[in-house]
């Protein structure tokens, strides 16, 4: 991709995320619906813009007016607008995103008006409020998106798995959906200002319920999720623990 062509891009990208996240802070005040489908608008826009189409398989999986805690592996920067773009506004998945995103002009306003979650990676003393915010979240209708792994893929395979999304799931009582990328680290690898445009697929995987599931199952639900997103990630998978993608949730 030539340099001119690159700086037209992200000239647009950034005209379109300032338009859209003003839109998206005056929605915020009126409707955290409507700034969910503004917040939907922008994803594909981007992606558009970049060539970078995006395939979903098992929208059927997602019941109307459902809400959950949605998770997904994290490979690239891109993955959010993925995202945005591959889950239904209507389901109104609200981000726990890095802090330092909500810094960035227009981009942050945008996401505090979306109802995103600031999560700060590096003072673990923020984890009670994290979780206090992702259950004001579900009060307030939306659903958490989570990445479990926390950050980058390096290598491209999965990270262990933090507890904290997990714990949201089984004190709000909603199911979990899973959630395979398969292609944002190709198309924009960690560390790296170039995209190079191709598709990305995302699969959306069978709901875990968790309704009436006690904590002591939170390591046997983490297993299954853990292996299922692998599973969906299609290609890129690598796990094969049939134990632990067997192990059994108690009640």
């Amino acid at each position: 991709m030539g340099s001119t062509r690159i700086l037209v891009l992200k000239v647009s990208v950034g005209l379109v995320t300032a338009v859209l996240g003003t839109a998206a802070v005056i929605a915020g005040l009126v409707s955290s619906r409507v700034a969910a489908r503004v917040a939907h608008l922008w994803g594909r826009t981007c992606l558009m813009l970049v060539g970078v189409p995006v395939v979903v398989k098992g929208l059927d999986h997602i019941g109307p007016g459902e809400r959950y805690v949605i998770m997904a592996n994290h490979e690239s920067s891109l993955d959010i607008l993925v995202l945005l773009a591959a889950i239904p506004s209507s389901v109104e998945p609200r981000f726990l995103a890095k802090k330092n995103l909500f810094r960035v002009p227009f981009l942050g306003r945008a996401m505090s008006s979306a109802g995103f979650i600031p999560v700060d990676r590096d003072d673990r003393s923020t984890a009670t409020t994290t979780l206090a915010q992702s259950l004001e979240a579900v009060h307030r209708g939306g659903s958490p998106l989570v990445f479990p792994e926390e950050t980058w893929t390096i290598d491209g395979r999965l990270l262990p798995f933090a507890r904290g999304g997990f714990l949201v799931a089984l004190k709000s009582a909603l199911s979990i959906l899973r959630v395979g990328l398969e292609g944002p680290r190709l198309v924009l690898p960690p560390g790296k200002g170039v995209v190079r445009p191709q598709p990305v697929i995302v699969r959306i995987g069978r709901p875990i319920p968790t309704q009436d599931v006690g904590i002591s199952s939170r390591r046997a639900i983490t297993d299954q999720t853990r292996c299922e997103i692998d599973r969906l990630r299609g290609s890129a998978g690598h796990l094969h623990d049939e134990k632990a993608c067997g192990s059994r949730i108690r009640n």
